[in-house]
């Protein structure tokens, strides 16, 4: 029987940050045509392995083989908001020079720019109707859509380009419901291979293959996400059984060691007894203690040995139960009384006055303004003709939706220390390390993060915060977040003391958040949501 070629092989792949640390451990393995999952907690380097997969990265050591040209999507579009749209559907220089050349100017190198391809425009107009947007949006930047129309708009940019092999990095992040089923139906119909990093356990069940990077290792599982999940499951059940008898084993070799070595002392006593009561002759005597030290000897070095043994095979197993850690995030008390107004939202026909530790959900579609209404409540920009969002307290701490609030060129201690400036060295670190940012990781420079650690250093800035913040405003929280952080952040929000204002178009999620009012912004409108 033959098998189809791997699309993308990893062979001992290995990168190492110019400060030392190792992000990519001698990673091996291989990708096949379709569509495949890679999961994985925050932190292990899935957004690094794409990056190096993708050429965008040269590996310190090993090397990656692909079956074509390679595309890539990355998770941080925003990293450049001055990007044009044009630039995201990949026609940015043919749409350039054809316009050069349509305007009178017939310089050779705009002749070299569009190619052969004179429809580019055409082509992008067709584009950004698929993804329910208009022409005029062609000559927009980044900066100018919401998170959800740009990564779209650069998803078909990307399938456009139909490469031999594509590199998804949270392709659903920002996308609402509607944006989130276009992604599923587009991934159906991908041409050639497709790697996809996701945390949306609803796009992972499309996948035909997924994998997992794990403490540097690439294992693969042929089915979606519950396939692969129930094969986790299982292998740690094996293993943590393996773990429990060898655990037995070794306390049974000790109990056996210990038995032993009474039994041998309780013969040495009766041996010396005999000897000085002369009841044994003194040659006998002698010949019987010199048998009896080899015996001992030789029963000591079986039983040491069977301990010894009993001990590499506990250890051995042990090595085989995952040792996942979770952030663990214990928000401080704001002292939010339970009457006090803490925000105002409404239009020009209704207000929701939200006081004390309500949680409200504000959803709507992407491009309806959720995140400007978010950005006016912070920054306190003041009310649009239509709706408005008014703070009525002063310590607001606000995740947004792409986490540029931090400084790439400082440290992860110092970027957070900066919100907390009262707070001890030593005791930051010690709260820093709920958030798993531990030892030298607290010097790493925040540049360098991937994705989920990008969002746990937010985090831990806006929670960390002294004093702590009387409302809570997060925007699309879940994104880049592994399925365990997901849980903590519910149980964090749930007892949190202050009030919660979150966008998100997570149903799962908000299902769990225990909400006091689900608010939907459309069309200009704030409106009650009927879900």
């Amino acid at each position: 029987m033959s098998y189809p070629s791997p699309s993308l092989v990893l062979d001992r792949v290995r990168l190492v940050w110019p400060d030392g640390t190792v992000a990519l451990d001698d990673v091996s393995g291989a990708f096949g045509p379709g569509r495949s999952g890679l999961v994985g907690r925050n932190g292990t380097g899935k957004s690094t392995l794409l990056r190096v997969a993708g050429g965008l990265l040269p590996p310190t050591s090993g090397t990656v083989t692909a079956s074509g040209e390679v595309a890539m999507l990355p998770q941080r579009l925003a990293a450049d908001p001055s990007r044009r749209v044009a630039s995201l559907l990949g026609v940015e220089s043919a749409l350039d020079g054809v316009r050069a050349i349509e305007s009178g100017d017939v310089d050779p190198r705009h002749f070299d720019a569009v190619g052969d391809d004179w429809g580019a425009e055409a082509r992008a107009h067709a584009l950004l109707a698929e993804a329910g947007l208009p022409p005029e949006f062609l000559d927009r930047t980044v900066g100018e859509l919401s998170g959800g129309e740009a990564v779209l708009v650069a998803l078909l940019g990307v399938r456009a380009a139909a490469a031999a092999v594509t590199l998804l990095d949270e392709p659903t992040n920002d996308l609402d419901r509607g944006a989130r089923a276009r992604v599923t139906d587009l991934l159906r119909r991908w041409p050639g291979a497709v790697v996809v990093v996701s945390h949306d356990v609803q796009l992972l069940e499309q996948m035909d293959a997924t994998a997992e990077l794990y403490d540097h290792t690439l294992s693969v599982v042929g089915g979606p996400y519950s396939v692969w999940r129930a094969h986790r499951d299982a292998e740690q059940d094996a293993a943590l059984r393996v773990e429990r008898d060898a655990t037995q084993a070794l306390r049974r070799e000790r109990r056996d060691r210990i038995a032993a070595q009474d039994k041998l002392a309780t013969r040495s006593r009766t041996a010396r007894t005999a000897q000085a009561e002369k009841r044994v002759p003194g040659i006998a005597a002698g010949l019987r203690a010199s048998a009896a030290q080899v015996s001992a000897g030789r029963l000591r070095t079986e039983m040491r040995g069977k301990e010894d043994a009993a001990r590499a095979a506990l250890t051995d197993a042990a090595a085989r139960v995952r040792d996942d850690d979770v952030v663990r995030i214990d928000l401080p008390d704001p002292q939010n009384s339970p009457g006090r107004r803490v925000f105002s939202i409404g239009d020009a026909e209704r207000e929701w006055v939200v006081t004390g530790r309500e949680r409200v959900a504000l959803e709507g579609p992407n491009g309806s303004g959720k995140t400007t209404l978010l950005e006016r409540l912070v920054h306190r920009g003041g009310d649009s003709a239509s709706v408005h969002a008014v703070a009525s307290v002063e310590r607001i701490g606000y995740l947004p939706q792409r986490l540029d609030g931090l400084d790439d060129t400082a440290s992860v201690l110092d970027d957070v220390a900066a919100a907390a400036p009262t707070v001890p060295t030593a005791q930051l670190r010690d709260r820093l390390a709920r958030f798993l940012v531990r030892g030298d990781a607290v010097s790493r420079c925040v540049g360098t993060l991937s994705g989920g650690e990008r969002f746990r250093v937010a985090l831990a800035r806006v929670l960390l915060a002294d004093p702590p913040p009387q409302l809570l405003v997060l925007d699309e929280p879940t994104n880049n977040l592994d399925l365990d952080t997901v849980d903590q952040l519910v149980a964090a929000v749930r007892a949190y003391r202050g009030a919660v204002l979150v966008v998100s178009h997570d149903d799962a999620f908000l299902a769990r958040l225990d909400l006091d009012l689900r608010l939907e912004l459309v069309g200009g409108r704030v409106q009650e949501s009927g879900r």
